[in-house]
């Protein structure tokens, strides 16, 4: 990944960190796919909670497309749908 791409997807992230970290979570950078797919891993109380995957969607993805439209996805590698 591009390092001008990595700081843009971070800056988003950083927009959105406040509200993880006030929960007790954060979330990482796995990867960024060939076909623009962002990889990420919800860490801490995010890792776990049931509200997981809605603040994946109304949350962390909204954050990125919104700074980087060039992603088409963002997929968290360790969250389960229950």
């Amino acid at each position: 990944m591009e390092a001008g791409l990595r700081e843009r997807i971070e800056f988003a992230l950083d927009t959105i960190r406040p509200y993880l970290e006030a929960d007790g979570g954060n979330v990482r950078i796995v990867e960024l796919t060939e076909d623009l797919v962002l990889k990420i891993e919800m860490t801490g109380n995010c890792g776990s909670c049931p509200m997981s995957s809605m603040t994946l969607k109304a949350g962390v993805e909204e954050a990125i497309m919104r700074a980087i439209p060039e992603i088409i996805r963002v997929e968290a590698v360790n969250l389960t749908v229950v």
